[in-house]
């Protein structure tokens, strides 16, 4: 089987890591959406938010699973038996980020890092831009699928 990981905060879930997601699921026989737990981190979500937020914008897909993981990634990896980690690219900046990461997880193991780049509709969607406009009562809908939503 192959199955990759999609590792990030999802601060919460933007239209750009959908994306990504969808397009991944014909290249893998699973897609993984790993939520990292960092405890030193400030998130506007509670983690069981953000995992229903990914876990309701999937529900009719039986390819993705959402899960929790804490550590390394490559060692989250090798635990659920993922030989991918899939990332999206939305610039130059972070290409040269992702590549070194990358490089560092390739080292430390033997796991494959996937790009795809952002379509040009999302490359300027970030979670950090869509808490933002959260923060300041704009309409973060246009940015995030259905599922996410303020309380």
């Amino acid at each position: 089987m192959k199955r990759a990981i999609f590792p990030g905060s999802f601060d919460p879930l933007t239209l750009g890591h959908f994306d990504i997601i969808k397009r991944g699921l014909p290249l893998f026989d699973e897609v993984v959406v790993a939520i990292g737990v960092n405890a030193t981190k400030k998130y506007m979500f509670s983690l069981e938010e953000r995992k229903h937020f990914i876990e309701e914008a999937f529900k009719d897909e039986d390819k993705v699973k959402v899960v929790t993981y804490e550590g390394l990634t490559v060692d989250f990896c090798k635990e659920i038996n993922a030989g991918f980690i899939l990332r999206g690219l939305r610039n130059p900046a972070d290409f040269e980020f992702e590549k070194a990461i990358a490089h560092t997880n390739r080292k430390l193991s033997r796991i494959e890092t996937v790009f795809l780049l952002t379509s040009a509709d999302t490359s300027y969607i970030s979670s950090s831009i869509v808490r933002d406009v959260i923060r300041n009562g704009g309409d973060y809908s246009v940015l995030v699928p259905q599922s996410v939503s303020v309380k």
